[in-house]
């Protein structure tokens, strides 16, 4: 969902977040206020101190929205399960497509590592001179991160295959017009 105005809130308590477009991790203090320009896909990008940041939709509390919860069952067992993995992939959005990146094709492969309990994710980007690429790379790391028994987790962005619309779910062509 797309705010379609500008809103103003204080945070409610410290706020992680990311820099846009470079992906830095950043703190906003407590007690600090701060737009919203954008919320899409359970995420929020903001204005903080003249700078645009973007807020994971887990952290929305922090804002005082309310959060959206990522959560698995109770780990039967020390591995990472891959459908927890595509479960959480599938919660992430581009930022300027509502669509997830599983059902817009962004996502090549999921690699995991048992032993090191790693993750590592192939995947690429509508254009590779897309300036929220690192923003993508953040909201992975930071969403797979949450699968049990995930200790890190390694995107690598390769563009090749390029991206083309045909790659995306048939779901993901009739949200977006791209139907062909």
């Amino acid at each position: 969902m797309v705010a379609t105005e500008r809103r103003v809130v204080v945070t409610q308590e410290d706020c992680p977040a990311r820099r846009v477009p470079d992906g830095t991790p950043i703190t906003i203090p407590k007690d600090t206020f701060v737009t919203i320009t954008q919320s899409l896909g359970g995420n929020y990008t903001l204005t903080y101190h003249g700078q645009m940041v973007r807020v994971d939709g887990s952290d929305a509390a922090a804002l005082g929205l309310p959060a959206e919860t990522l959560s698995f069952p109770a780990p039967v067992d020390d591995r990472i399960h891959e459908e927890q993995v595509w479960q959480a992939l599938g919660t992430v959005y581009d930022p300027e497509i509502p669509v997830d990146l599983v059902n817009l094709g962004l996502i090549y492969g999921v690699d995991i590592d048992q032993q090191a309990r790693r993750v590592n994710i192939r995947m690429t980007l509508t254009a590779p001179a897309c300036g929220m690429g690192p923003v993508l790379v953040g909201d992975v790391e930071y969403r797979v991160r949450k699968v049990p028994n995930v200790a890190s987790v390694k995107v690598d962005l390769v563009f090749d295959p390029p991206w083309r619309r045909d790659m995306m779910s048939e779901e993901a062509q009739l949200e977006t017009g791209m139907f062909f």
